[in-house]
């Protein structure tokens, strides 16, 4: 039995059996109004090259890290740094055909495999920035530093690509107003106190990793916040584009995206986090909301919003 507080998501096994349901399995080529909006149970390797070409107007990637890990029935065990590339550039040759000539790819990594990811990227695609964001998250260790920081590699097919800067602004606390005038200066005295809307840098340090009291928490071992997908979403996609991913996970780029408006199409090869990710899907169409998003802006963690919404 779950403490009262714990919202992290699962399921029984007849609702689990009720949400795969909704799932598609490809056997042969597909066109688009048969995989949008959907999660696609299935290998990426296999699934990939069954969708219709010039898909997706974004790509969010959240490839396995290069660590021996258990995903639900399935183990991704380490390789080498030159077995890792190969793998890397396995699945994004079967990617690149699926994107439009002004599409984004984003590709989440970890430090160790950061510069790998970078080097199959550059020979596929032009690298725009690295992202670094913090999670607060992580565990100690006796003769190194603790590991809090990830990576995410910012790609696209051309120069000519979407990025809107107004819609991924952050909303800092002002430490030290300056006034011109007599008046605030780049900053605003609201209720709470002094904020500024800040440029978005390629440092994130007002991410929260989904934990048991938050409801997008999913027993996943490796689950993005659908804050961090919201900024990739919103700055590199017009609404009604189509995102993909096709290492879904529990779905939190699907949810984020149908959250914003845009469609997605989803991979994952694991039923129960494909079940998962329906049922987060079901609830997004009733709650909106994106913990750490409110009146357009990404408010820094720990900030209380205007309705005064834990952030």
């Amino acid at each position: 039995m779950k403490a009262d507080r714990n919202k992290t998501i699962g399921c029984s096994e007849e609702e689990a059996a009720g949400y795969l349901a909704r799932c598609v399995s490809l056997r042969a080529p597909a066109a688009a109004r048969e995989v949008l909006d959907r999660t696609i149970l299935g290998d990426t390797f296999a699934v990939l090259p069954l969708l219709p070409d010039g898909l997706a107007d974004l790509a969010i990637v959240d490839p396995p890290y290069n660590l021996t890990r258990q995903y639900g029935a399935e183990r991704f065990s380490r390789m080498t740094e030159a077995q890792y590339g190969d793998y890397t550039e396995k699945w994004l040759l079967l990617l690149l055909p699926k994107l439009k000539r002004n599409a984004t790819v984003y590709v989440c990594c970890d430090w160790p495999s950061s510069q790998t990811i970078s080097s199959v990227l550059g020979r596929h695609l032009k690298i725009q920035n690295r992202i670094t964001w913090q999670r607060e998250k992580g565990r100690g260790a006796l003769r190194n530093w603790k590991n809090g920081m990830e990576d995410i590699w910012f790609a696209t097919c051309s120069d000519d690509y979407v990025f809107h800067l107004e819609a991924v602004k952050q909303r800092r606390r002002v430490l030290a107003p300056y006034r011109e005038d007599g008046r605030p200066k780049d900053w605003e005295q609201t209720p709470d106190g002094r904020f500024r809307d800040t440029c978005p840098s390629n440092f994130w340090d007002d991410i929260s990793v989904p934990y048991w009291s938050m409801a997008e928490n999913t027993p996943h071992p490796a689950q993005k916040p659908e804050k961090l997908l919201a900024k990739l979403i919103l700055a590199s996609s017009d609404p009604g584009a189509v995102v993909l991913d096709p290492f879904a996970g529990s779905g939190s780029a699907a949810v984020a995206s149908k959250k914003l408006g845009r469609h997605f199409v989803s991979v994952e090869r694991e039923a129960e986090y494909c079940a998962w990710a329906e049922k987060r899907l079901a609830a997004a169409a009733s709650d909106p909301a994106i913990q750490g998003y409110e009146d357009g802006v990404f408010w820094e963690r720990n900030t209380a919003a205007r309705r005064s919404r834990k952030l």
